[in-house]
């Protein structure tokens, strides 16, 4: 009796073991930025895909950093199946073997139809968005036209904000120092270039609020501590949508930059990643994005579903592409560690 009763225990054993994979095969952990974004995602990506495919995602956020997935992977014990990330920290993490390389033929998409899909072994493009300069109208009537009147403090006297690190700032200080916006990193390549950058800067540190998270700006906008503020159009775009702000995008020298999916190595739900990605990244789930977020599409296939009224509102549209700064990956990863020990060490002079 004893006997029977340890199969019988053994053997429900196993079919609980059997039943949890079967659940747990059912369901994939996406992780993202937060915000206005994710909130994008769930409605275009998230929601629909758990509809179609009878996976459920859920959901996690994190800030970027990628301390967390190194851990996990090196741990052996990897529970995020898909990361959103930023171009630079793709490139960063399939050197350090931590995230996979994409099979695009399991993904079933092409490789040639993504905007800079060749940068990235690692990973595959989905939305483009910028950092833009802002204001809020009720406040400033009359407010900046150009990048160069940022660094204008006599016609408008009071404090910025700008991201706490040296992306998107060096680039600007050049512009309204009167480099051309497609030379910009050719001349920040060399140490002349980086000097004239942060002479420029010099010239507002003192009136700048420094912003590390991309809720910020807003913030500081709608409470009048700044007068302007570099700030992701998205969260601008959320704000005027949802919450009723009269905030401006000065859609000059905006630099725009892809975010990318990634599969941590060592998921125990690699198909189920590549099944949600490959739905998120397909031309319509593209296009669906812009409904809730205006930022770009990766996907060139996925502009014949954009609707044309929002397409004035993207970055990559045709009328701002002009006057964008896009964002240089080969010169970020070069560069990007020495430009970022020169903007600390200015910042805490």
């Amino acid at each position: 009796m004893f006997e029977m009763c340890l199969k019988v225990a053994a053997c429900a054993a196993i079919a609980s073991l059997a039943l949890g994979s079967a659940v747990a095969a059912d369901q994939v952990t996406v992780v993202s930025l937060g915000g206005a974004f994710q909130a994008a995602q769930r409605k275009a990506y998230f929601e629909p895909f758990s509809k179609d495919s009878g996976i459920k995602v859920i959901e996690d956020e994190y800030n970027g950093e990628i301390s967390k997935i190194r851990a996990m992977v090196e741990a052996k014990s990897v529970s995020w199946d898909v990361v959103t990330t930023s171009a630079l920290w793709t490139i960063e993490m399939c050197n350090q073997g931590i995230v996979e390389k994409i099979d695009w033929a399991k993904l079933g998409l092409d490789r040639s139809s993504f905007i800079g899909a060749e940068q990235y072994d690692c990973g595959v493009p989905d939305a483009v968005s910028a950092t833009v300069l802002a204001y809020d109208r009720d406040k400033l009537p009359n407010g900046p036209k150009i990048i160069a009147d940022l660094f204008d403090t006599q016609k408008f006297p009071g404090k910025r904000g700008l991201y706490k690190g040296p992306d998107v700032n060096l680039e600007w200080a050049l512009i309204a120092d009167g480099v051309a916006i497609g030379d910009v990193h050719k001349v920040l390549s060399t140490p002349e270039g980086v000097d004239r950058a942060f002479r420029k800067l010099d010239t507002i540190k003192k009136d700048v609020i420094w912003w590390s998270s991309g809720a910020q700006p807003v913030q500081l906008l709608a409470d009048g501590q700044v007068i302007m503020t570099a700030a992701y159009n998205g969260r601008i775009y959320d704000a005027v949508k949802n919450s009723g702000k009269h905030f401006e995008i000065v859609w000059d020298a905006h630099t725009w930059s892809p975010t990318v999916w990634t599969i941590p190595k060592g998921t125990p739900r690699r198909d189920e990643a590549y099944k949600f990605i490959a739905f998120a990244a397909s031309p319509r789930a593209q296009a669906n994005l812009t409904l809730h977020i205006p930022y770009s599409p990766t996907n060139k296939e996925a502009m014949t579903f954009v609707d044309p009224a929002i397409v004035s509102q993207l970055p990559t549209a045709p009328e701002h592409v002009a006057r964008s700064v896009i964002y240089d990956t080969k010169f970020k990863v070069e560069k990007g560690d020495e430009l970022r020990q020169r903007f600390n060490a200015w910042l805490a002079k």
